[in-house]
């Protein structure tokens, strides 16, 4: 029997930055293939805000509903700002000690992701998400507010966004 290894994915996170330490982080998750399944399809960005809930597909629905439900999951996480497009989602995730007494393993970006992921991918019953995610860790005021800014003004630049597609 012939074995074949097939090619090992390489990571983008930072070899040596624990993921788990407060912090703020930017989170960008595409749809496979870039599938445009997010919003409803006759909604444009001349339409209004698109993130509004009305112009949110079923999927789109569900991934607000669960991007709400971070922060139930784990006492030290919260999501500061997001947005949902058309074929994908950013996020700001906190990450800040526990003040609840009793002993805690921190989650690393990649649990509460991958925990996010799999819980959307079980209510629609298929796959929605590309393998891994973007992040960029948030070093200082200014890149947070630059961040915040892109992020609340994203869905009216839809078709200048480096992952439009028609």
């Amino acid at each position: 029997m012939i074995s074949l290894a097939l090619p090992k994915r390489k990571s983008i996170r930072l070899k040596t930055y624990d993921y788990s330490q407060n912090g703020a982080y930017f989170i960008t998750i595409c749809t496979k293939d870039k599938r445009n399944i997010l919003w409803e399809t006759n909604v444009g960005a001349t339409c209004g805000r698109p993130n509004e809930t009305q112009h949110l597909s079923d999927i789109g629905k569900i991934i607000d509903s669960e991007i709400n439900k971070i922060k139930s999951y784990y006492d030290n996480v919260s999501v500061n700002k997001y947005v949902i497009m058309p074929n994908h989602v950013h996020m700001i995730i906190i990450l800040e000690s526990s003040e609840s007494g009793r002993p805690q393993v921190a989650p690393t970006i990649s649990r509460i992701i991958q925990q996010f992921k799999g819980s959307i991918t079980k209510k629609v019953k298929q796959t929605v998400w590309q393998k891994s995610f973007y992040d960029r860790i948030i070093r200082n005021e200014k890149e947070y507010l630059q961040i915040y800014n892109y992020i609340e003004t994203n869905p009216l630049k839809w078709e200048e966004d480096c992952y439009y597609v028609e």
